[in-house]
């Protein structure tokens, strides 16, 4: 266990200012990520280096499709989330007892070794909530930026502004779950609210982090027309050129018994968020022809060609199309 940064102490109790909930953790008390406690007046934190993964990925994994595309992102975690979601993919470390999957702690200088070992060209904190083991991930981030490696995250966006504040200036991109355009949702599925997950993602287009968005898409909860129209409508007022993967849901956790997202829902969205005026939306989880593939908006010549997480060819020259030299937005 590591003291842990972002905390006020209140007397009767320590309030974590890690994300927006803001709890109120009382002596001998645990947080709602269960992995923050508070221990005499002091809040200490389990996940420092406590890594439940370390393997390099490709960055297309992520998924990330517009940021040095082609390249190793050696991926971390640490176990936690601040998040409750039934359907939760990952839930066996994001949801698990930190008690039983305690792991001798991992020195920063080891992962940032092991990241060049493998030739990865960033470091992915990832699979659970980075927010959550923020002490341990600053500290590989600052390590990782001296050796010429990049930082990206994969988040689902509920991070305070004062988190923020420590990360940006070492984060070179983010992708965010925005998992619905619904308050009610977040409060109802996620233990959570939606505004500041839409504020964090504005707040890191703002300052210059590269972006792109995910929505896993579930039956009869978020795969309405009007619902993938507001996911869409907001992306594309802020940008229309931040990357959205509309993912296919798989039935897991609480959510074992659930219904697979079908094809037909997968291409709606698609459909949609070029209505909207999104110009790059890749589907995930599912193979479609092409899917993978990055086009120029403006004449449709097929730029980069994937296949299953791989990239097949690059035709971008210094981030511009061949054929029309028009600047597709990315870190290339």
């Amino acid at each position: 266990m590591r003291r842990a940064l972002f905390n006020k102490n209140r007397g009767d109790y320590v309030e974590c200012c890690l994300c927006p909930h803001n709890c109120r953790i009382r002596k001998d008390s645990r947080g709602l990520c269960q992995v923050r406690e508070n221990r005499g007046g002091s809040l200490y934190t389990y996940s420092w280096g406590n890594l439940v993964a370390a393997s390099p990925d490709p960055i297309e994994k992520k998924p990330f499709y517009h940021f040095l595309p082609g390249s190793k992102s050696f991926s971390i975690a640490c176990p936690g989330c601040n998040f409750k979601c039934d359907f939760c993919q990952n839930w066996r470390i994001s949801q698990a007892d930190i008690t039983q999957l305690a792991e001798k702690e991992q020195a920063p200088e080891k992962v940032i070794s092991e990241a060049k070992a493998t030739g990865s060209r960033s470091i992915a904190y990832t699979y659970t909530e980075p927010t959550i083991y923020l002490e341990y991930a600053l500290e590989v981030m600052k390590q990782a930026e001296e050796a010429g490696i990049a930082n990206v995250f994969v988040s689902n966006g509920y991070t305070s502004a004062q988190a923020r504040e420590a990360v940006i200036p070492l984060l070179d991109a983010v992708n965010v779950d925005l998992k619905s355009a619904r308050d009610e949702f977040y409060r109802r599925i996620c233990a959570g609210k939606l505004e500041p997950v839409l504020e964090s993602i504005r707040d890191y287009k703002q300052r210059g982090v590269w972006v792109e968005v995910t929505t896993l898409v579930i039956p009869d909860l978020n795969d309405s027309n009007k619902e993938l129209e507001d996911v869409a409508l907001f992306l594309a007022e802020l940008d229309p050129d931040i990357p959205w993967h509309v993912s296919r849901f798989h039935p897991d956790y609480k959510r074992g018994g659930g219904t697979p997202t079908s094809v037909e829902t997968i291409q709606k969205a698609v459909s949609i968020g070029r209505e909207k005026g999104l110009k790059h939306i890749y589907p995930g989880n599912i193979r479609l022809q092409g899917g993978e593939d990055t086009h120029c908006p403006e004449c449709k010549n097929l730029l980069i060609e994937r296949h299953n997480f791989s990239v097949k060819q690059n035709n971008l020259r210094k981030g511009v199309c061949p054929r029309c030299e028009t600047q597709i937005k990315g870190v290339w």
